[in-house]
């Protein structure tokens, strides 16, 4: 059965008539009185129906961002006309075909599509809402997974290759342009009202790495006679934090963010210097946390004792409990373990594992005011980090089987870095601001549409 209705002004014949069989449809089954045989059928025709309309109405509107002139300005560069042709673009509904010129500025070198310069196509096929989405998902599953996901929920079906590329090719650009764009973020946020105290926390989490030379450090390992087992072709990625806390301790913003392995956590410390540089100008009133993990404290000394007295002697096992408090609730606390551990290491000289445990509390004796911060309502632990480390990097680029390199590991660390501080919207405008350039035509010229059908 097919509805009459007049043609829509201004839509594409081949969308008109996606709109009429969808109508078409739907009065079908609205004079039907009885219930469809299967419901699940039903709703797949169903959208699938309306998928086509979409598709058939984005490639119309896609091809009205066409040039078709002889010669076209691109960013005030001249670029003449080298070839006219049809190609297919990935939009939320599913793949789009339509034709459109390609313009180069010399002879022999790479051609620009105004269209896709016009519209903000990304990585030259992707439509920008089609393109968020999927980076979206590559940034919560894997590839494969969001090609999985992609085809059991219809409309677009981008294999896994072209979803691997994409949060590459996103990161290249953003690291381009990362000092320039987190500057920009940073500027339209504003600190809680309700915050008191910003803790400032830094972690680190290995990660299996392509070049993490596994067989190397194997083979070193052995001719040093050490063991071959463990993680030996893991890196250090690390991890950084900013948390907000109001006058009760209760935490109220945190923003993360992850790096891929590098020497001394270069970029990392940089950013996190950024972030409290800006936080600082806001609030110069915030009381300033940097806090040696109270929960990492007590596992050092739990190690000291261990190697003076051995792991289940009870008479180390109370030692430590008894200095384990000491530490959290005595205003000296890490001054009163500290002489506890130097006792130790001078009572049983032979035990090596003692003076490194000493050093850590020596070296981190100004950041153990656990007392003192407890009473001001102030965080004595790394919890936020660790989750940090956990989530942004551990549920992500840890799977079985994966390995890394540090272009791929970075784009994927970047977008749920963005995505748990609350900035990926905000970042995802002046990311695809860049696919966009001025295109104009000269004025001696005129500009015509496209005469080119389009369809899906």
């Amino acid at each position: 059965m097919r509805s009459c209705h007049a043609a829509t002004p201004g839509t594409s014949p081949r969308t008109q008539q996606a709109m009429e069989q969808l109508q078409s449809f739907i009065e079908c089954r609205r004079t039907n009185t009885k219930p469809v045989a299967d419901l699940e059928a039903f709703e797949r025709e169903l959208h699938e129906r309306v998928l086509a309309v979409e598709r058939d109405a984005m490639a119309a509107e896609l091809a009205k961002f066409d040039i078709d002139v002889p010669v076209v300005m691109i960013d005030g560069v001249p670029h003449r006309k080298a070839l006219r042709c049809e190609e297919s673009y990935w939009g939320v509904a599913g793949e789009v075909r339509v034709e459109r010129s390609l313009y180069s500025a010399r002879d022999g070198e790479r051609t620009r599509c105004p269209m896709e310069l016009r519209a903000g196509i990304i990585d030259g096929r992707w439509t920008p809402w089609a393109a968020q989405q999927a980076t979206w998902i590559v940034a919560h599953l894997t590839p494969q997974d969001g090609e999985t996901l992609y085809r059991q929920f219809g409309g677009l079906t981008p294999s896994k290759s072209s979803l691997d590329r994409l949060p590459k090719k996103l990161s290249e650009r953003w690291e381009a342009g990362r000092l320039e764009w987190e500057e920009a973020l940073r500027a339209q946020e504003q600190v809680p009202r309700a915050a008191v105290t910003v803790a400032v926390s830094l972690d680190g989490v290995l990660v299996p790495m392509k070049d993490g030379k596994r067989l190397e450090k194997r083979r070193d390992a052995r001719i040093n006679g050490k063991r071959t087992k463990g993680p030996a072709g893991y890196c250090e990625a690390s991890c950084g934090t900013i948390s907000f806390y109001d006058k009760d301790g209760e935490r109220l913003a945190t923003i993360r963010i992850a790096r891929m392995p590098e020497p001394k956590k270069i970029t990392l410390k940089e950013m996190l210097t950024a972030e409290l540089a800006r936080v600082q100008a806001q609030r110069s009133d915030l009381v300033l946390v940097k806090v040696a993990d109270f929960y990492h404290a007590a596992e050092h000394l739990r190690l000291a004792l261990s190697e003076a007295y051995g792991e289940t002697n009870p008479k180390g096992l109370a030692q430590f409990e008894k200095l384990r408090h000491v530490l959290l609730e005595d205003l000296d606390g890490a001054d009163k373990v500290i002489r506890a551990l130097r006792y130790l290491r001078d009572r049983h000289p032979r035990r090596s594992r003692i003076q490194p445990e000493l050093t850590y509390f020596r070296r981190n004796r100004e950041r153990m005011n656990y007392a003192e911060m407890k009473a001001a309502n102030l965080p004595i632990g790394s919890g936020v980090v660790e989750a940090a480390c956990k989530t942004l990097v551990t549920q992500r680029l840890k799977r079985s089987g994966m390995r890394w390199g540090t272009d791929g590991g970075q784009a994927i660390l970047t977008l749920r870095s963005l995505l748990q501080s609350d900035r990926f919207h905000h970042a995802w405008a002046l990311l695809v601001a860049t696919y966009r350039a001025r295109v104009t035509v000269p004025e001696n010229l005129l500009a015509f549409p496209s005469r080119s059908g389009v369809n899906a």
